[in-house]
């Protein structure tokens, strides 16, 4: 039996997609890709914006085209976030949600041997327990997500994902460092902890992102990097013990969303521009040359020309390493959805091209900064003659050899720059 997967959406669906991939294999299934015939489909379907919900019905008919026979399953946030319309869908014969992932191949086998569609969506998911997943291997060898965290309670006015996915609730140290042993042993050297809300690990429970970390990092015997923090959550004693930690990445994705304090307060962030850029500057601070990259959202319901102006001047003066921008994409259920003065799509358009190309110029200031300097990279991939790395401050660098250098760290000299990535040289350690 052949089992496929499909994923859309965050790092999170990713990693919950390979937790899935290890249950079905333990099951005797050979995974394939997802272009090849299969007797089982898994699509893990994305609710953040209606473009993730199109893409998964796009994907269940590819699945439902490529073997007719095969059973098609539909999960993740947009079938928990919108039941109604998952199981109106003709192609799924298990729809289920964002808990249970490790029942899932019984719920398959459930569907061929009655023929008959199987519902799992719990409806009330605001009180679960943390799902012990977990995973020993990944296509790629050198770094792997590790899911430490999921739900949300925030419910900010855009966002449709704390329906989704639940109250908050946090991964035991004790599984942390063992999936973290387990990983190294199997030769992975980076591990990159996420979650939905992952600053807020360990809340209500005594632990924190920092004991995560520590846990992780196997006393600095594995790079830790963060997925998406929330800058109200990141106080100047956690800053402090994250710098005190062996292996911390000097990376630091922080969520803005709007440099507009009236955008942000409308938005029901917890956090303005003041707040947001005292994190910025203790983070330089701790750790010197760190790339703080970020999430902008553009068009916001409400959103004026002068809102918009106070936001691209605000991230003008942050000057980020990188940034991924968004228009305000409506969803049913939020409180935005509600909102009056949507702004029409050629404005967010507008406003959008408006901040990439900010972003744009504030990144070649931090890529050409780095010109003539020695760093470490860890290389991950070797495609022909040109490896490629990552550095611990997130720069992408190339450099043309001979050698092998996949999975292994060295020192380089960065000697030019593109808009993608830094050309480097091999140096002496």
């Amino acid at each position: 039996m052949k089992a496929a997967f499909y994923t859309l959406g965050c790092k999170v669906n990713q990693y919950e997609t390979q937790a899935m991939q290890t249950q079905f294999a333990q099951d005797g299934y050979e995974i394939v890709p997802f272009s090849e015939t299969a007797d089982v489909y898994v699509v893990n379907s994305c609710a953040v914006t209606a473009e993730g919900e199109r893409k998964s019905r796009q994907v269940l008919h590819r699945a439902r085209r490529q073997n007719p026979a095969a059973v098609i399953v539909l999960c993740g946030c947009a079938a928990q976030s919108f039941p109604e319309r998952a199981l109106a869908l003709d192609e799924p014969d298990v729809v289920c949600g964002t808990t249970d992932r490790l029942a899932v191949p019984a719920l398959v086998r459930r569907a061929r041997e009655t023929g008959r569609r199987v519902e799992a969506i719990r409806r009330d998911n605001r009180r679960e327990a943390y799902e012990p997943l977990r995973i020993d291997r990944l296509a790629e060898r050198t770094r792997a997500f590790v899911k430490i965290e999921d739900g949300c309670d925030r419910f900010c006015a855009y966002c449709i994902v704390p329906y989704a996915r639940g109250n908050v609730r946090s991964r035991p140290l004790a599984e942390i460092r063992a999936e973290a042993a387990r990983l190294a042993a199997n030769g992975y050297r980076e591990i990159v902890l996420v979650g939905i809300n992952l600053s807020a690990y360990g809340t209500g429970e005594g632990t924190d992102l920092a004991d995560a970390a520590a846990a992780a990092s196997l006393d600095g015997a594995l790079r830790v990097r963060f997925g998406s923090l929330e800058p109200d959550l990141l106080t100047d004693a956690m800053i402090a013990r994250l710098r005190r930690i062996p292996g911390v990445c000097r990376h630091f994705h922080l969520s803005l969303q709007s440099g507009c304090a009236e955008t942000l307060r409308r938005m029901r962030r917890v956090y303005g521009p003041a707040e947001y850029r005292h994190v910025v500057q203790a983070l330089r601070a701790a750790f010197p040359g760190c790339a703080v990259t970020t999430d902008i959202l553009v068009g916001f319901p409400g959103e004026t020309e002068q809102m918009h102006a106070e936001a691209l001047a605000f991230v003008r003066e942050m000057d980020f390493a990188d940034a991924h921008i968004f228009a305000y994409s409506r969803r049913a259920g939020t409180l935005a959805d509600r909102m009056p003065d949507q702004v029409p799509p050629q404005v967010k358009k507008r406003r959008a091209e408006e901040m990439e190309a900010a972003v744009a110029e504030s990144r070649r200031r931090w890529l050409a900064s780095f010109v003539g300097s020695r760093v470490k990279a860890l290389f991950l991939e070797q495609p022909g003659r040109a490896a490629r790395g990552l550095t611990d401050n997130n720069l992408t660098v190339r450099v043309e050899t001979e050698e092998n250098l996949q999975n292994k760290e060295e020192f380089v000299i960065i000697t030019r720059y593109t808009d993608s990535e830094c050309i480097a040289e091999r140096c002496e350690a």
